[in-house]
């Protein structure tokens, strides 16, 4: 796989994993197949701790603490990633950090005296329009993806066949349970960074966890229920749509969560707090290292306003384009961040849960490109041309 190059920038594929069976055996087949991405994921984060200078027996340490506390409720996505482990041949730890590096590298560095644990935050502008406010009565429920240009490398989507629970469709980075993604009952979700001064001080549920466990139920109720009761190390704001046409947003930190509702059937939401509520008793950290969020999602409300009621697939994805102040803008070309290391939106991703749709486009600033899958394959070839088929693992 070629690297990205700030001249002549390649666009990389992102493939379908495939994967059924039990948890163990699904792990298998997903570290198998997305062997080289997990590789390249593990390497980058890898890379940050080393950067960071953090600790190794501190990180170690820090790791199996999130490992013990899912034994109890989440066996089963143990069970996954001692899979992944398995079929990728990377260390459980390996696959551990992937699934809550945020976590993992924030409390190291808190542990580590004197060091600084800055990490750039990971963006997103996130929107779901609901049945009422689209031309066709179906659920639109999209996301840019803005976090570190290289992860562009790791991307996958994967589709999880279950006979334990509804099957799911997610755009991950490779050897992740969940990120942006729909099940076959219809729940969606993605999540958008968030921070204030309660975060890291504690050891909860990692996020992509709790995406997954989300994605797990039948029901949106209790899918809600998880996400707004889990304890969490970090805050993070989750967006939960049904293909059935209504939306919510929770604005979650490690103790609380914030509601914040969809009006007229439009729901958008960057990295800042909006819950009136949330806003008089937190200190939102996250405005301060990502101004621009207190645009963006107000960018992406005003070009969908006045479409409400007629919204299509194509008006959510040119209001996700958006490029006012770019490079600080909605969809964000790469750029040097705070840190200066390139950033960038990684992906813009569209979910239509009712069809069993997803679009991908990767690098979006750069490549209005997208990809199709689907939750279920009219077209028994489908996922053969879906997915690479070189011959190597991913």
């Amino acid at each position: 796989m070629a690297p990205l190059n700030e001249s002549t920038p390649t666009i990389p594929d992102c493939p379908l994993i495939d994967v059924s069976g039990t948890p163990r055996e699904r792990g298998r087949q997903y570290g198998e197949q997305a062997a080289k991405r997990i590789a390249l994921g593990v390497a980058h984060y890898t890379a940050q701790l080393d950067r960071l200078k953090l600790d190794g027996e501190t990180v170690t340490q820090i790791v199996d603490e999130f490992a013990d506390g899912l034994k109890a409720d989440y066996g089963d996505l143990i069970e996954e990633m001692q899979g992944i482990s398995e079929g990728s041949g990377r260390r459980f730890q390996d696959i551990m950090l992937l699934n809550a590096r945020t976590e993992i590298t924030k409390i190291a560095a808190r542990r580590a005296a004197g060091l600084t644990d800055f990490i750039e935050p990971d963006g997103c502008t996130g929107v779901i329009v609901e049945s009422s406010a689209t031309r066709d009565g179906a659920v639109i429920h999209a996301q840019d993806w803005d976090w570190k240009k290289e992860c562009a490398e790791t991307a996958i989507v994967l589709r999880v066949r279950r006979d334990d629970g509804p099957d799911i469709l997610t755009f991950v980075e490779a050897g992740g349970l969940a990120r942006a993604g729909f099940n076959s009952a219809g729940i969606s979700i993605t999540g958008n960074y968030l921070e204030c001064e309660r975060d890291y001080t504690r050891r909860g549920i990692p996020l992509a966890i709790v995406r997954r466990r989300a994605l797990d139920q039948e029901n949106y109720a209790l899918a809600i229920g998880h996400v707004y009761g889990t304890p969490k190390s970090a805050s993070n704001n989750l967006m939960l749509g049904h293909a059935h046409g209504v939306s919510i947003d929770l604005e979650c930190v490690p103790d609380e969560t914030f509601v914040v509702e969809p009006v007229d059937g439009l729901l958008v939401h960057a990295n800042h707090f909006r819950s009136p509520v949330a806003l008089t008793k937190l200190v939102d950290i996250g405005a301060r290292n990502t101004p621009d969020s207190l645009f963006r999602d107000r960018r992406v409300r005003e070009l969908l306003q006045p479409k409400i009621g007629n919204i299509e697939v194509s008006d959510v994805k040119n209001a996700l384009f958006d490029n006012f102040d770019t490079p600080w803008s909605v969809c964000r070309p790469p750029r040097p961040n705070l840190e200066n290391n390139m950033s960038a939106t990684v992906a813009m991703i569209v979910m239509q849960p009712a069809a069993g749709i997803m679009e991908v486009a990767i690098l979006p600033a750069l490549n209005r490109s997208f990809k199709e899958y689907r939750l279920n394959d009219a077209d028994p070839d489908a996922m053969k041309k879906a997915r690479i088929t070189t011959g190597e693992t991913i």
